[in-house]
């Protein structure tokens, strides 16, 4: 077995947050570790029903440490949440109700390898809410995606269906870099923040 990944559990109250770590605990690749051994290359684990400045604080605390994977395990988000979230860097969300020991483990473990996932209700809500990005201190800037390849608009419907680099690059015939690539081009050629927001404008746009 290779070098384990290191999480951490952050939640509300301490009987989820016990209940999130057995769930974690279960995964033999994963590392549960205390707030003291937080630091870059940690996933955190936010469990909370809201997200709260008090849920907010305790994340840029941690961010200080290094730590920019977020992963937010919640019941429901609100417009106001779900761009919170996102500002903050959160890459991936998961509903409560819908959270298995495995999908949580699998998230966790995406999470160190760059990779974004959102609910399929979330994204679309955050695309219908996302109008203009920032470049910089300039002005606002909405991309265009008249230059979208086929095979750019293929992963891109892939991965918001649900799919993971392996099982796009499994279904396309590509290897794992090549969809890595691609999605890097998209992101980047678009002044895109990651995967998730690339799949919500190519959404907006009604190309996927």
């Amino acid at each position: 077995m290779g070098e384990r990944v290191r999480v951490h559990v952050e939640a509300t109250d301490s009987v989820t947050r016990f209940g999130v770590i057995a769930q974690l605990g279960q995964a033999p690749e994963l590392e549960v570790v205390p707030r003291s051994a937080v630091g870059r290359g940690t996933v955190v684990v936010l469990a909370a029903d809201s997200v709260t400045d008090e849920v907010l604080d305790h994340a840029r605390e941690l961010g200080k440490t290094g730590c920019t994977h977020f992963i937010l395990l919640t019941s429901s988000l609100d417009d106001a949440e779900l761009r919170s979230a996102v500002k903050l860097g959160v890459c991936g969300v998961l509903e409560r109700r819908e959270t298995t020991p495995v999908k949580l483990a699998r998230m966790v473990v995406r999470a160190t390898q760059g990779e974004a996932a959102l609910p399929a209700a979330m994204l679309n809500r955050l695309f219908q809410q996302v109008s203009t990005i920032e470049v910089g201190a300039g002005a606002p800037y909405r991309p265009t995606f008249t230059g979208l390849t086929s095979r750019e608009s293929q992963v891109l419907r892939l991965i918001a269906e649900g799919l993971d680099t392996d099982e796009i690059a499994t279904k396309l015939a590509y290897s794992s870099r090549t969809v890595k690539n691609i999605v890097h081009a998209v992101t980047t050629r678009f002044c895109l923040r990651n995967r998730s927001h690339a799949v919500a404008y190519a959404m907006r746009e009604g190309l996927i």
